[in-house]
């Protein structure tokens, strides 16, 4: 069984400023800003959700296919992709455009700046998702907003089940918009920020969502976990880290995990469980993907 993850791939530039920005902008002088940051240390990481998602799902022994566009500069990371054993079968290659980028600069404080440019995943709604015996789960993760868009009917006309994780795209879409991924969804998670943002603009408790589709998990970072089914709550309780060293990608590990469950064809909750640990995991390296998981303790 496989599963097709709609999402970005993306280079992520991470840099460390060992000061504080508060006292290099000035408040009274932002209408002439003109500032520069001496970052003595800089990391490129392999990120993107699609990418993290895939990750964790082939690490835990599931049959990720990634669906996403990369521009000119990807040789290295679809190489990667390989070596890992991540099928690149639905990622497709843009000759004029750059790969998605995320430039990131951390402050002392933990303030961040980025910048981020989607380049060549605004072309991801060119790419189609047709059914297939081997394909029998999907993933929409923040993408071009016609990508969500299309790649989400065309899961739904395939009749294949699919997990809608807007994730930071659902701001783009009003609540009429997002009603209707709901309505062709079988599953929905988001963080708690997210989900209040959902709940508001669909004017839907999640009670209420979670009556429209199989199941919605809204993860709560440190707290585990809710997972509602028909209007009831399950809290699933956290799994404490080793060590707290990068955040970054938690989320990403999360949602392998659940379609790893899905796939397995278990119960929602279980999924979660596994999804706990495996944030649990991932947290305490940096980066989205350089993390390893020990099967034994995982499914312990």
């Amino acid at each position: 069984m496989s599963s097709v993850i709609c999402g970005s791939l993306a280079f992520d530039t991470i840099m460390s400023f060992e000061g504080r920005f508060s006292e290099q902008i000035l408040p009274d002088q932002l209408h002439i800003l003109n500032v520069s940051f001496l970052v003595p240390a800089l990391r490129r990481e392999f990120g993107g959700c699609a990418g993290n998602i895939a990750y964790s799902l082939k690490q835990l022994g599931g049959s990720p296919l990634p669906m996403a566009t990369v521009g000119n500069d990807a040789a290295d990371y679809l190489a990667r992709l390989r070596a890992q054993g991540i099928s690149t079968e639905f990622v497709r290659e843009v000759d004029d455009l750059y790969t998605a980028q995320a430039m990131i600069m951390t402050d002392r404080d933990n303030n961040q700046i980025t910048a981020f440019h989607p380049g060549a995943m605004m072309q991801a709604h060119v790419s189609h998702i047709e059914a297939r015996p081997d394909i029998k789960l999907g993933m929409i993760s923040p993408d071009g907003r016609d990508a969500m868009l299309v790649h989400a009917e065309q899961f739904k006309a395939a009749n294949i089940p699919f997990v809608f994780d807007p994730g930071q795209g659902l701001p783009m879409f009003d609540g009429r918009e997002l009603a209707h991924f709901i309505k062709l969804a079988s599953w929905v998670t988001v963080n708690d920020y997210e989900g209040r943002m959902l709940s508001d603009r669909t004017g839907l408790s999640y009670a209420e969502l979670s009556r429209h589709v199989q199941g919605l998990v809204v993860t709560l970072g440190a707290e585990g976990c809710e997972v509602w089914i028909e209007g009831e709550k399950t809290l699933v309780p956290p799994v404490k880290a080793e060590a707290v060293i990068d955040p970054t990608g938690c989320g990403d590990a999360f949602r392998g995990a659940l379609l790893f469950g899905l796939e397995q064809g278990w119960p929602l909750i279980r999924c979660a469980a596994l999804g706990n640990r495996v944030g649990a995991c991932k947290i305490a390296s940096r980066g989205g993907q350089n993390y390893t998981l020990n099967l034994e303790e995982i499914s312990a």
